[in-house]
């Protein structure tokens, strides 16, 4: 799409529900490019109701402001608001019906002077010599007794392996590792996985064959440091033993404020071994090695591509934990967010930003201008310290798990 179609076109979020026969839905957009926004300037919000019976909306956003109104949903609502501020506004929008219920929802947004945003917590001051001394933890432990045990992968142009590399902090590297079978040189591409996804079977359990590749090495990678193929009472345990203090793994603000002890901690030793192991295979071509991932995938692939030399393409999608700070210096976010504490800026992905090389492409193949649990003003704020060729496509509607059939996404960058 054309640069000059971006800033003039609609962009659109769609949400429905099954009501009776028909489906209802709630269509928002905005009156020109949603982060194309300036300060004061009046932003203006068309929600399209089909079916219902009330259209009940709020404005939230990054300046700590509220406004709320209801509707009628026989015309479409107009809901005209603006932002002081580098920042982003939400809107949220219902479609209720005769009951009461809700049966269509939208959940979308608009941002101003979105080039201006940066992290709102610095750095910690010691944070390259934090890193040089993880890095020389890690060489310290050998990885030539990794093991690389040979499953069945399902395909016969295609062999998989279980593996498992020595590695620094609580458990080792582990992932499945799919070769093509016919001899050669293959580019290389690694998988994460997202903070729930990665402890559901399609994470621990054999891939399935239509996931691998005859053209690539496919590394999967556990965040945990997991075995694989075991039976659901050992991940449930072993999850469970994964928090602390009654938190779930990495959100107790305790253990995060110390940088060594944090979960995160280990989960960047396995990120970096297991890079490492993929480029020491004589299958490896040498030249092209990809990261990717969502939500906490996007994080541990930012990880990887700051940390390990060689990475040439970051892949993230609604990437996690970019601007950690950013709840606690007043940004608009959900529910589901880690506590801030200052040690947490070794790990937060806008301050990896910096680190990935110009040699390393980014491309953040999506992120929701509905979406809180990666609220796009962090998006934002790692997305401007890159100083790597990049690229971010915006879907207006979508949030942390809806991605709308009908969106129009747009892109900022090449």
């Amino acid at each position: 799409m054309s640069k000059t179609i971006l800033l003039t076109a609609l962009i659109v979020g769609t949400s429905w529900m099954a009501c009776g026969a028909t489906r209802a839905s709630l269509t928002g957009t905005t009156d020109k490019n949603p982060v194309s926004y300036r300060p004061t300037e009046t932003i203006v919000f068309t929600l399209t109701p089909n079916g219902g019976d009330l259209v009940r909306w709020e404005r939230t956003g990054d300046d700590g402001k509220t406004e709320k109104g209801e509707e009628k949903a026989d015309t479409p609502v107009v809901v005209k608001t603006a932002h002081d501020r580098p920042g982003f506004v939400r809107l949220v929008a219902e479609l209720i019906d005769t009951s009461g219920k809700a049966v269509a929802r939208f959940d979308g947004g608009a941002g101003v002077s979105v080039d201006a945003i940066r992290p709102d917590k610095p750095e910690p001051d010691d944070f390259d010599a934090f890193w040089t001394r993880h890095k020389e933890t890690l060489a310290k432990v050998p990885m030539d007794v990794a093991t690389c045990r040979e499953v069945a992968s399902g395909r016969a142009d295609v062999k998989l392996y279980e593996v498992s590399i020595p590695c620094a902090g609580p458990r080792p590297s582990t992932g499945f590792l799919s070769i093509p079978a016919n001899p050669g040189k293959y580019p290389a591409r690694v998988h994460f996985h997202g903070y729930n996804a990665s402890w559901l079977p399609d994470a621990h359990n054999t891939p399935k064959p239509a996931t691998l590749s005859a053209d690539n090495l496919i590394l999967l990678l556990s965040a945990h440091g997991y075995e694989f193929n075991r039976d659901e009472a050992y991940y449930t345990a072993l999850r469970k033993a994964s928090g602390s203090n009654g938190h779930d793994y990495a959100f107790d603000p305790v253990q995060n404020s110390d940088p060594e002890q944090a979960y995160f901690c280990g989960m960047t030793y396995r990120v970096m071994r297991g890079l490492e192991y993929l480029k020491s295979r004589p299958e490896w071509d040498g030249k092209t090695l990809i990261v990717e991932g969502g939500s906490q995938g996007a994080l541990q692939s930012i990880w990887a591509a700051a940390l390990v030399p060689g990475v040439t393409e970051c892949r993230p999608f609604i990437p996690w934990n970019c601007n950690m700070g950013g709840p606690a210096s007043g940004r608009a976010h959900g529910d589901w967010h880690i506590p801030w504490v200052p040690a947490l800026g070794y790990y937060d992905a806008a301050n990896m930003a910096r680190r990935i090389p110009k040699s390393c492409r980014v491309t953040i193949t999506w992120a929701g201008l509905g979406d809180y649990i990666c609220p796009p003003s962090g998006v934002m704020a790692f997305y401007n310290n890159l100083t790597c060729p990049k690229r971010i496509t915006w879907v207006q509607g979508a949030t942390h798990f809806y991605y709308p059939p009908a969106a129009q996404p747009f892109s900022l960058g090449k």
